[in-house]
């Protein structure tokens, strides 16, 4: 791997389920130390549990929501690892099913919050932590939805438009900081995301594993290659 990941730290926000977990299995498979965080003390307990049985893994309690809990929960992965070199911000959540007239003012607030601030503070405490060492990769889990609008749909719609534009920035800056940035935008991916459930019906779907793979692949570029941004699609979606 042109980035090699043995001992490096990987710290994943929405590390405890679905893509963030994914992901996190990946990585410390690949031996990465990992440290994942999530809003249940019980789901960051549980997804510990099951990483630390293959590679080096910790987690803390933190919702992205928070910019004092987000500061604290990298904090406490230098404490524990000693460093920061990958962040994946996977937390997200996603009210969909409501018009603009229905959604209320709470559900908007509490998407945008979670989706584009929370992805925000954890960059903005990890880029100094990763010119300290030298470099670094952030990878950010928008979506198709960040892209292609729908109705009913306009929190979460707003939310992962905003996160590419945010990360596209971000990658310009960065860049010459010796620290890559990626943005990437699955579309639909069989977990318990926004009130779905997985199912073998559902099969058709992307899978947390797959977009693991992904992160594994970018690591896996040579150092001068830079994919900016990832779309990722069933290949077989039901009527195709």
């Amino acid at each position: 791997m042109a980035f090699e990941l043995g001992g490096k730290v990987a710290v994943i926000t929405g590390g405890t389920k679905g893509i963030g977990l994914g992901i996190a299995d990946a990585l410390v498979r690949s031996g990465a130390k990992v440290f994942v965080c999530g809003r249940s003390k019980t789901d960051v307990r549980t997804a510990v549990a099951s990483l630390s049985e293959k590679g080096e893994a910790a987690g803390e309690p933190c919702d992205v929501r928070s910019e004092d809990q987000v500061r604290q929960m990298l904090e406490e992965a230098v404490r524990v690892f000693g460093g920061v070199d990958i962040l994946v911000n996977s937390a997200g959540v996603g009210f969909n099913g409501t018009t603009v007239e229905e959604t209320s003012g709470e559900i908007f607030r509490q998407t945008l919050e979670t989706n584009l601030f929370g992805t925000f503070y954890a960059c903005h405490y990890a880029i100094p932590l990763m010119k300290r060492q030298g470099g670094g990769y952030i990878i950010n889990i928008s979506s198709l939805m960040g892209q292609y609008a729908q109705p009913k749909a306009a929190p979460y719609n707003a939310s992962k438009f905003a996160v590419n534009g945010f990360t596209e920035a971000l990658m310009q800056e960065v860049r010459g900081d010796n620290i890559k940035v990626t943005g990437i935008c699955p579309g639909s991916v069989n977990t318990y995301f926004g009130g779905d459930t997985p199912s073998d019906d559902k099969a058709w779907q992307l899978q947390p594993e797959d977009i693991g793979e992904v992160v594994l692949d970018l690591f896996r570029m040579d150092a001068r290659a830079l994919p900016s941004r990832i779309e990722l699609r069933p290949s077989r979606p039901p009527g195709k």
